[in-house]
């Protein structure tokens, strides 16, 4: 056990966060996103389960531990609604409010369409499955720096 460290992170996602570097991307993915997948071509090749949290839960326990870029075109994107792109679902506003909390100085939210979600979470560090049961539920994250 450690002290100060939320007792709901566990092991292997407290590693992932320790080993990745400023830039590397972490996907968030819901119930219905094939994460095991896309998990085998990333550097992390097991998914993360958090079958008892939903995107908000599992995003605010990582954001507390990691900084967000803010040197870059996004520091979170969030996965489009397919017939309506600029629309934010539920999930979404939730994560939304949660995060624009936490961004640094030029951090910047953003979004990408569905299909081209699939592509780039294949290139994150890690793959993070929680139990998000909304639509579109699915958010990358990328890592800052500590000043």
């Amino acid at each position: 056990m450690l002290i100060g460290i939320n007792p709901k992170v566990s092991a292997d996602l407290l590693s992932v966060l320790a080993r990745m570097g400023h830039g590397d991307e972490i996907a968030i993915v819901d119930a219905n996103f094939p994460a095991a997948s896309t998990a085998a071509s990333c550097q992390w090749p097991d998914v993360i389960s958090y079958p008892g949290l939903n995107a908000v839960g599992v995003i605010d326990l990582i954001t507390e531990l990691m900084p967000l870029d803010g040197f870059s075109d996004y520091a979170a994107l969030r996965m489009q609604i397919d017939t309506a792109p600029d629309e934010l679902g539920e999930v979404h506003t939730e994560v939304a409010a949660l995060l624009t909390e936490r961004l640094p100085e030029g951090g910047v939210l953003s979004s990408i369409k569905r299909q081209d979600f699939y592509i780039q979470a294949k290139t994150a560090f890690a793959v993070v499955q929680c139990n998000e049961h909304r639509a579109f539920g699915c958010f990358i994250l990328r890592k800052g720096v500590i000043f």
